[in-house]
């Protein structure tokens, strides 16, 4: 049986990399009490939190995540675990690391990491969020309403559009998942487990030109 590729515009890319750059804080870098990597189907999570250890961003972090549908097979035994044995494997010390293996959604990724944070005896004013790249403005609108009081930088790998497209392999797949983060930051403030964020018109546009394409199966589906 043949499967039938789909073929991406110039214009649909330009569309993704409107949406690509939004979901990017752009935050400049500052030292922070601990950093939190939230669990994804993304190794390089892991990657990016052992490169800003090592430049002494932050001295402990949390690893969080249990598994989802899309993880079970690639991180059998957990998110935050695999996340800590990769790091662990890329220099960064036992004791920096703290686990939480049980949250499913990016505001359990924030609550049980405060959770786990206060049973060791750690009360933070500061945490780096370090994410999958375009997950940046979903995690921090989820930490902005999930823990007020905090102060909120954001961080992921260093790749651009094509490098992060390269490193998952299905160009489909990669704007299906850029389009449900933008769905969730829309929707979520509604819901309540998030701050509203600004949208700018051309994110709007390219936003529902892409679901119109057929971009959406990683879309919320209540």
């Amino acid at each position: 049986m043949s499967v039938k590729l789909h073929v991406i515009t110039d214009e649909q890319w330009q569309h993704t990399r409107t949406i690509w750059d939004y979901h990017q804080m752009h935050h400049d870098l500052s030292r922070c009490d601990v950093a939190i990597g939230l669990g994804s189907h993304d190794l390089g999570v892991a990657r990016a939190a052992a490169e800003l250890y090592r430049a002494g961003w932050f001295p402990l972090l949390v690893f969080s995540g249990a598994t989802s549908p899309t993880t079970a097979a690639r991180f059998p035994r957990g998110e935050a675990v695999h996340y800590r044995e990769h790091a662990l494997e890329l220099g960064i010390p036992d004791e920096a690391i703290l686990l939480e293996p049980n949250a499913t959604n990016t505001g359990q990724n924030i609550s049980l990491s405060r959770q786990v944070l206060a049973e060791a005896g750690v009360q933070p004013s500061s945490v780096l969020l370090i994410s999958k790249p375009y997950m940046e403005r979903r995690a921090y609108a989820t930490a902005r309403k999930a823990w007020p009081e905090i102060e909120v930088v954001c961080a992921s790998e260093s790749l651009e559009l094509d490098g992060y497209i390269r490193s998952i392999g299905d160009p489909k797949l990669v704007i299906d998942m850029l389009v449900g983060d933008l769905q969730r930051v829309i929707e979520y403030p509604r819901l309540g487990y998030a701050i509203e964020q600004p949208v700018p018109g051309e994110v709007h546009h390219a936003y529902q030109a892409l679901l119109r394409a057929g971009f959406d199966s990683r879309l919320l589906t209540s």
